[in-house]
Formats: C-alpha cells, sequence, structure tokens
C-alpha cells in the first residue's frame, strides 16, 4: 500500500504546467492495464510504485528525467518496500529510457519489466482520435522546440518505434496493439512530413 501523503504528492507534480500528456490521467490509463493483467506479473507491488513513480519527474527540456524519477522512488520506497524491491522498482523506471528489456535480469524480473513496457507504449495502438490527442499533447510539451526542428526529430522517434521488427515485446500486448500502433505512427510520421 503506497502512504496517502506521497500519493498526493506524486499527484502534484503530475499536474505541473509543463504537462500536456504525462499527466495523472495518463498514470490512471496504465493503472487500467496494470488492474487487467494484474495477475501475470510476478511482482506486483514494485511494479505497481514503478508504474506511479516512472514520470514524476518531467522535464521535456531535459535529458535524465528517468534517473531522475527512479531515484526518488529510491528515497520515498524506503521503509515502505524492501531494499530488492525498490531495486527493480527503480531498474524499471530506468528502462524506459531506452524501453528495452536490461540484460542479467532475473527471468521472472525480465518478464515484468517487459510487460511493464508494452504497457508504457499503450498509447501508440490506441484508437485513432486518442492516439492523434497523444501527439498534440506531445507537441504542446515541446512547444519551445521550432516546428522543423520538431518535425525533425519527432520523426526520428516515430521511425526508430516503427522500424522495430516487435513493438510489444509480449504476446499479449503484441495482439492487442501492434497492428493499430503501426497504423497511428504511420500516419503520425506522414502529418510530419506534411508539416501539419
Amino acid at each position: 500500500m503506497i502512504p496517502s501523503a506521497l500519493m498526493e504528492a506524486l499527484r502534484q507534480r503530475y499536474d505541473e504546467q509543463q504537462r500536456h500528456y504525462h499527466t495523472w490521467a495518463y498514470v490512471e490509463a496504465l493503472l487500467g492495464h496494470y488492474h487487467r493483467w494484474e495477475r501475470d506479473f510476478n511482482r506486483p507491488e514494485p511494479v505497481l510504485w514503478a508504474l506511479f513513480w516512472h514520470d514524476a519527474i518531467y522535464d521535456p527540456r531535459a535529458k535524465d528525467n528517468e534517473e531522475k524519477s527512479a531515484c526518488l522512488l529510491e528515497q520515498e520506497a524506503a521503509g515502505h518496500l524492501s531494499p530488492d524491491d525498490i531495486r527493480f522498482a527503480a531498474a524499471i523506471i530506468r528502462a524506459t529510457a531506452t524501453h528495452t528489456v536490461p540484460a542479467g535480469l532475473p527471468v521472472h524480473d525480465a518478464e515484468d519489466l517487459a510487460l511493464f513496457l508494452d504497457m508504457d507504449l499503450s498509447i501508440l495502438g490506441a484508437p485513432s482520435d486518442v492516439y492523434d490527442r497523444y501527439e498534440q499533447d506531445i507537441r504542446a510539451e515541446y512547444a519551445f522546440v521550432p516546428d522543423e526542428a520538431y518535425r525533425t526529430g519527432r520523426g526520428a522517434v516515430l521511425n526508430g518505434f516503427l522500424s522495430r521488427p516487435r513493438l510489444y515485446f509480449t504476446d499479449v500486448a503484441h495482439a492487442e496493439w501492434d497492428t493499430a500502433a503501426r497504423s497511428n505512427l504511420a500516419r503520425a510520421l506522414r502529418a510530419l512530413e506534411q508539416g501539419s
């Protein structure tokens, strides 16, 4: 159980002005997926803590949000989770920087981390209107970036996802979201190329 004082502090973080997509509504959407698949996690408690903290620090201009969020979790989870669970929750958060499963994890932890990363990319496979709103919200978070630079940078991100042989690690997420995600990504790339 996450103490209410920590939850309230998190809510305030996710309500910061620079956030348009990475808000509490985004956390709640991930929570919905977590509850659907909670029985599939080998270690659901550290996964849940990672879910709440993984974007607790979010500055679109910074390159170390994941590391800072992991460090915040390590501080705030002390005394509430076991040291091993804290290490694992922090590892999950750090893995969101590259959206890859690090080598060397125990099999069950690697499975949990893969499913978490898939949930984190669930927006890519959302219905087209929801996905389009996501693209608008991401653009709003990067409003300080000039249009041409944004098109180049965002295009590289979207192409990076689209070029993966497999967008989602787990079979359940792949079956549910891959087709829609590829359609959304291709449409978003076309929009960028057309300058819209």
